[in-house]
């Protein structure tokens, strides 16, 4: 066993018996590259990556390769979902020196933890179109000991571009928002794929913050621009929907599609993608009250509440994209993916007709073989329809029970690996999506699940005496200090779950962590969060991340969440504090707005006209209740709802909102007030 096998990640444990004498991150390691003056090699990864099982099947398991890295180098290996702040900033120098990026990632470094050589995956040897890992690491052993100075030039041209990288243009505080917003509609048009939804040809990747906007687009205006917006997002969400990147017996939904149609996904299963495409079909059922969409709510969480929850009430970060075929070999899809003949033995022959028909079976298999370069999927078929199909009756019982049966012939299969790591910005992410689907659908279960994640986040992962959170938990063990991005995913679910169960426990948790997260990350010069806190030695570079990916960025959110806690609090410092965001990134705003939905989405917000609706009455009274559904239907994103029940507790937040110190019980009966700019008026039932 090598120097991982005390950590607690998934990922490094299934690195700690190869033959490379691996290090986790940390003095360990970096104080023996400093003593014999070896270069580091920095692999990243993740424990459902398979690109990063196959680099290390190939090569970190070879006995020869091992030794090679082991007599010459200081080998480290990071978890890039524990330790996003190290993956982002040598990810950034990759993407310089290559122009892309992906995982694993592999850079070299100093002793002093600078790059000066990268790339992602290689081969275990030299093919046509990429040199192997073994020419890569003879090739900088011999450039470390015969040219110093190569490798010092090299260091110096990477710090630059990566200082360079991180300046942005600001702004001044008059740039048209309103001119952002509607510019950001005309480049997300130009890249729509009118026939398929997304916003890329191939490989297609869900995007959802990038809907999250265009939802609030389309709220906000009445005319084309409008419908435009609205049926970009309704037009992606039908056409993911009955594609083969939606598991369409176990419900949720694959990390993403390789080609244009949704057809062929990359298996893997992400926990951060099943909150936030659960989110976007949610909104896309507050909006058009289409049943089909709340659905594939229900599959979503279904799957993630049966396949994804700890016991203990957190939820496990993914599953795997290989797992073991009939033969016992390890292969992409492999539990996902059905023989023609397996199908028929299994079914009935009307049954088999309507799986055939609706979910487009083939004899010889339904995969584009270009699709498969290693074959891997060969003579199989992906369940997927390319439209929404009309049943008979007869039809749908057939096809019911053929569902039925194939979903519960696969539970028998070998599953995919589940990595059960417990990340606090991942699970903050469905707590929103519990929250707020438990009440657009009236749902205790998934309300109940939101409530007891928060708890297990507090319980496990929250320091009551620092008031500062851990990112990870893994077996009983919490590891590394949280980041950026954790606090503000964990505040939006805060703030969310307090709106879903008007428990000011959870309105006061949120304050607490944003007091913290600003004297954690904010940069007191410029504006916005940095990445990680400023106590960390090792990093030399503080990032700024901006970009919404597949998930979105610390910023994006913490704007937002700036800008609600303006409206709930009357605090004029939080909207200062998002209008820093807005002029800290107003270059990226401007000309690549592609790279920031999210911050879009937030900019949208500070447009809209601070709105809340207060209802003061008990929990209990069924009047309450009536006023509470009414001002939940249909799709408010800019709206924001208190309840005071004259507990005494609520004096808290009477002194951060002065206009609710007014508003009292009356009788037995429940009142509303709408709040404009904190102007109220009494509505009457």
């Amino acid at each position: 066993m090598n120097h991982l096998a005390t950590t607690a990640s998934p990922y490094l444990l299934e690195h700690a018996s190869h033959p490379v004498a691996w290090y986790p991150w940390g003095e360990e390691a970096f104080r023996r590259a400093r003593e014999e003056r070896k270069p580091i090699f920095l692999s990243i990864g993740y424990s459902t990556c398979h690109w990063c099982h196959v680099m290390a099947d190939e090569s970190f398991e070879n006995e020869a390769i091992a030794a090679l890295l082991n007599a010459h180098f200081i080998a480290i290996k990071v978890d890039r979902e524990e330790r996003p702040d190290v993956d982002r900033l040598y990810m950034r120098y990759v993407q310089l020196l290559t122009g892309r990026g992906g995982w694993p990632l592999s850079v070299w470094l100093t002793p002093e933890l600078k790059p000066f050589f990268g790339g992602t995956y290689f081969p275990p040897t030299n093919t046509t179109n990429q040199i192997g890992f073994p020419s890569v690491l003879i090739q900088l052993i011999q450039l470390w000991e015969e040219h110093p100075e190569e490798i010092e030039i090299q260091v110096l041209r990477s710090m630059q571009a990566l200082e360079y990288s991180m300046k942005r243009e600001e702004s001044s505080p008059s740039f048209k928002k309103e001119f952002i917003l509607e510019n950001a509609l005309e480049i997300f048009s130009k890249h729509f794929d009118e026939d398929y939804g997304g916003f890329t040809l191939a490989p297609k990747f869900p995007r959802p913050s990038l809907l999250f906007f265009l939802l609030r687009y389309a709220h906000q205006r009445h005319d084309f621009s409008a419908e435009k917006a609205r049926s970009m997002v309704l037009l992606t969400l039908e056409k993911m929907a009955v594609g083969g990147i939606h598991d369409q017996l176990g419900g949720g939904f694959h990390r993403y599609s390789v080609d244009r149609t949704w057809t062929i996904p990359h298996f893997e299963k992400m926990l951060y993608d099943q909150a936030q495409l659960a989110m976007a079909y949610l909104e896309a059922y507050e909006l058009t009250e289409e049943k089909k969409y709340a659905q594939v709510v229900h599959s979503t969480l279904h799957y993630v509440l049966e396949m994804m929850r700890a016991a203990e009430g957190g939820f496990y970060s993914a599953q795997d994209a290989d797992s073991e075929d009939v033969d016992g070999q390890k292969r992409e899809g492999a539990y996902y993916l059905w023989f023609a003949e397996e199908i028929k033995e299994l079914l009935s022959n009307q049954e088999y007709r309507a799986a055939t028909s609706y979910y487009h079976l083939q004899e010889k298999g339904n995969i584009d073989p270009s699709y498969d370069p290693h074959g891997e999927m060969a003579g199989k078929n992906i369940l997927f329809m390319k439209e929404e199909k009309k049943l008979t009756q007869v039809d749908e019982k057939h096809l019911h029970a053929a569902s039925r049966k194939l979903y519960q012939a696969r539970a028998k299969r070998q599953p995919p690996h589940r990595d059960e790591k417990i990340l606090v910005a991942w699970n903050a992410l469905m707590i929103t999506a519990l929250a707020r689907a438990g009440i657009t659908l009236k749902s205790q279960c998934y309300l109940d699940a939101a409530i007891e994640a928060a708890f297990f986040i507090h319980k496990n992962l929250y320091d009551q005496s620092s008031k500062e959170l851990y990112r990870s938990y893994y077996k009983g063990s919490r590891t590394v200090k949280a980041f950026a991005e954790d606090y503000a995913f964990l505040i939006q679910g805060l703030l969310d779950l307090y709106e879903a169960t008007f428990d000011l426990f959870w309105l006061q948790w949120a304050e607490e962590l944003q007091q913290t997260m600003n004297e954690l990350f904010w940069d007191g010069k410029h504006g916005g969060y940095f990445n990680s806190s400023e106590d960390d030695p090792y990093l030399f570079l503080r990032l700024k991340e901006e970009d919404d990916g597949a998930e979105p960025s610390a910023n994006s959110i913490a704007a937002l969440n700036l800008l609600r806690f303006s409206h709930l609090f009357e605090d004029i410092s939080a909207a200062e504090r998002a209008t820093k965001i807005f002029h800290q990134f107003t270059s990226i705003l401007e000309k690549a707005p592609l790279a920031v939905p999210q911050l879009l989405l937030a900019l949208w917000y500070s447009l809209r006209v601070p709105r809340q609706l207060v209802i003061v009455g008990k929990s209990s009274w069924s009047s309450t209740q009536v006023l509470l559904s009414e001002v939940r239907k249909g799709f408010h994103p800019d709206q924001s709802i208190i309840l005071l029940q004259g507990d005494a507790r609520e004096q808290w937040l009477e002194k951060r909102n002065h206009v609710l110190e007014k508003m009292k019980l009356e009788g037995e009966k429940a009142v509303l007030y709408r709040c404009d700019h904190y102007c109220c008026e009494k509505i009457e039932a």
